[in-house]
This record gives C-alpha cells, sequence and structure tokens, in this order.
C-alpha cells in the first residue's frame, strides 16, 4: 500500500540507497553531514511502498519567505508513475503562502525543466531576480 507520510534521518540509510541508485554521489561521502541536514530541513515528505521508502521530497527555508525544494527523488523502479508529481503537489499545496518558492534543477534536463513549468513555475530570465551559487 502507498503512503504519504513525513520522516527523519532515521530514514538515513535508505535515503542513501535511493541518492547511491539514481547517481547522486555528492551527499554520500559523509553520513554525519547528511545526517544533519535531513534533522534541519524544513519539510522532508515521503513515498512509502508498504513501510519502504521509495521516494521524497526535501526542503530547507524558513517556510514563509523562501522555501527551497533541495531534493525531489524517486527509486528508479517507481519512476514515471506520478509518485514525484504527488509529492511535488503535496509540499507546494502546503506552502502555497510562501513568498518565494524555489527549486534548482540542470538547464539542459527537459524533463525536469517541463516537470516544474507544468506548475507554472517561471525561470529566473523571465522574472525580475538574478540567483548566484558558489
Amino acid at each position: 500500500m502507498l503512503t504519504f507520510q513525513e520522516f527523519g534521518s532515521e530514514q538515513l540509510d535508505r535515503v542513501k540507497e535511493i541518492y547511491s541508485e539514481m547517481g547522486w554521489t555528492s551527499y554520500l561521502g559523509d553520513d554525519d553531514k547528511l545526517r544533519r541536514s535531513f534533522d534541519n530541513s524544513l519539510d522532508i515528505l515521503g513515498a512509502f511502498e508498504d513501510a519502504s521508502l521509495i521516494g521524497f521530497i526535501r526542503c530547507v527555508g524558513d517556510g514563509e519567505h523562501i522555501l527551497l525544494v533541495q531534493d525531489l527523488i524517486i527509486a528508479k523502479k517507481y519512476q514515471r508513475q506520478g509518485l514525484g508529481t504527488s509529492l511535488f503537489r503535496k509540499i507546494w499545496d502546503k506552502y502555497n503562502h510562501v513568498r518565494m518558492f524555489q527549486v534548482n534543477t540542470d538547464l539542459e534536463d527537459k524533463v525536469d525543466n517541463y516537470f516544474y513549468q507544468s506548475f507554472g513555475m517561471k525561470t529566473l530570465q523571465e522574472g525580475h531576480m538574478i540567483s548566484y551559487f558558489r
């Protein structure tokens, strides 16, 4: 049975398996840092099949003026079934009052870019802001 529920760093081993499977290796070098990042997140919502985590969305920010979707990831076997859309929609609706709802993705990833645009999100070029990173 599929359920959606909040979780935290107690699922870190399964989170690492999903990251690894999907090639998100930058998270995998320091377990303590990863645990702190999960413990300090604003919101983490998981999709579970029975008791097994199969995907999640993780957000950082203050939940009032800024929210950044840091991760939206689904295990390979469960992709293309609407789970990412369901997770994103739940967070989108929960934080509809937040002034700046932001997500970063690869510029050339057509699937991801189309996905976020389908929610009415705009690129920075279409808005009145610029983003900087290091």
